[in-house]
């Protein structure tokens, strides 16, 4: 049974530096508490509750289903009403499911404190009496199902309760070792309540239990901040824009414009509807995808390069006060398409909430979420992660 326990720890161990993307996948669980024998005790004996530990390795593949390592220990000895004394000890591991209810049922919008796992899973366990005489050891499987109540303390660390039920399969001994005589093949022989603390492993500010894609205001800030910068920046150049009084001057439209976005040799292009202004100049480049807000692979905060793109729609609704946009964000293929989905409308909410604290009255600006944009290939799915701008 101990070759069983460090084979699987160590195994676990090796992989803790996989974990990726933008919140920490790996945890790891040590608790302890009280026990309940279940069935399988001889009639007339009775033992202590107290006397048991569990340590878990987990690894959530997303915010709401993941594995989990589960390793427990119990010892059991007569209490004060039990007939006779006896003593045996109890060790498993089990491999278990983990659903993340708290993430599944959006308990994110209420609280961002409290979460609440499920486990089920399967495995092998040991009991080994050594009084009244020793056993020898009853090997036996298990079926593990709990409840597990989280209340995160910060962004590492959580405590939590845990309840779950043992159902063993093919128990011979008692836990008081006398003889199981229950004519089942299983029975619910054990059940645990732990409290203990949970500790993810990782360099992400957030774990998978408590994973808010929502940025933090201090986040909103910095971007602000920069954006603002930005802003002071370009109002000389865009003052000298409005008090041309001849046609509209190409290259000084092109100065005022991130050069990333349009190359001086598409201007021809437009030549056909930069008549008597800029502004259906402008309208065209931001309708025809060339000034778009790009993204990190699962992120919604605005890459520093594409804040002049937030800034130049902000300009123009100002300049332009009858003018209403709409942004819709887009994802990459990576990703289930539920996820993508809410990536997209998230990162298209936090362009609105930028152009908004802007200056910009939210009854002009509307946002929704494209989901995944196919049509890039693999090797440039960074310019399929996106807000794109219509103006209305």
């Amino acid at each position: 049974m101990k070759k069983i326990y460090f084979g699987a720890v160590f195994t676990l161990l090796s992989f803790l530096t996989q974990a990726q993307e933008d919140f920490d996948h790996w945890s790891i669980d040590i608790g302890g508490g009280l026990h309940q024998i279940g069935s399988t005790i001889t009639p007339g004996y009775s033992a202590n509750i107290l006397g048991q530990g569990s340590m878990g390795f987990r690894y959530m593949f997303n915010e709401k289903f993941g594995l989990r390592l589960d390793l427990g220990y119990n010892s059991f000895s007569a209490d004060e009403n039990s007939t006779a004394d006896f003593k045996s000890n109890y060790y498993r591991a089990s491999l278990e499911g983990v659903v993340n209810l708290g993430n599944l049922l959006n308990f994110k919008s209420f609280t961002n404190r409290f979460n609440l796992l499920a486990h089920v899973g399967a495995g092998a366990a040991s009991l080994n009496v050594t009084e009244p005489t020793d056993n020898g050891g009853d090997l036996m499987y298990v079926m593990n199902v709990g409840l597990t109540p989280q209340f995160k303390l910060s962004n590492r660390f959580s405590i939590f309760l845990d309840f779950n039920s043992l159902i063993h399969y093919n128990q011979e001994d008692n836990f008081d070792g006398g003889a199981n005589t229950s004519g089942r093949e299983s029975n619910i022989s054990l059940m645990n309540t732990s409290i203990g603390l949970n500790i993810a492993l990782g360099r992400n500010k957030q774990s998978a239990d408590f994973w808010n894609e929502e940025l933090d205001e201090e986040v909103i800030d910095g971007e602000l901040v920069s954006l603002k910068k930005r802003l002071d920046s370009a109002e000389k150049e865009i003052a000298i824009l409005k008090t041309k009084e001849s046609g509209p001057n190409k290259e000084l439209i092109m100065t005022e414009l991130d050069e990333r976005y349009v190359k001086k040799n598409e201007i021809n292009k437009y030549a056909n509807v930069v008549s008597g202004s800029n502004v259906d100049f402008i309208r065209n480049l931001l309708n025809s995808g060339y000034i778009n807000v790009y993204f990190d692979t699962n992120k919604t905060k605005i890459q520093e390069g594409s804040l002049n793109s937030v800034n130049y729609l902000k300009q123009f609704m100002i300049d332009n006060p009858y003018v209403n946009a709409e942004l819709i964000g887009y994802a990459d293929e990576t990703g289930t398409v539920e996820r993508n989905k809410t990536l997209s409308q998230n990162r298209a909410k936090m362009v609105f909430d930028v152009l908004v604290a802007a200056g910009i009255n939210p009854t002009r600006l509307s946002y929704f979420g494209g989901g995944e944009d196919t049509s890039v290939a693999k090797d440039a799915r960074q310019l399929a992660r996106k807000v794109t701008f219509k103006i209305k």
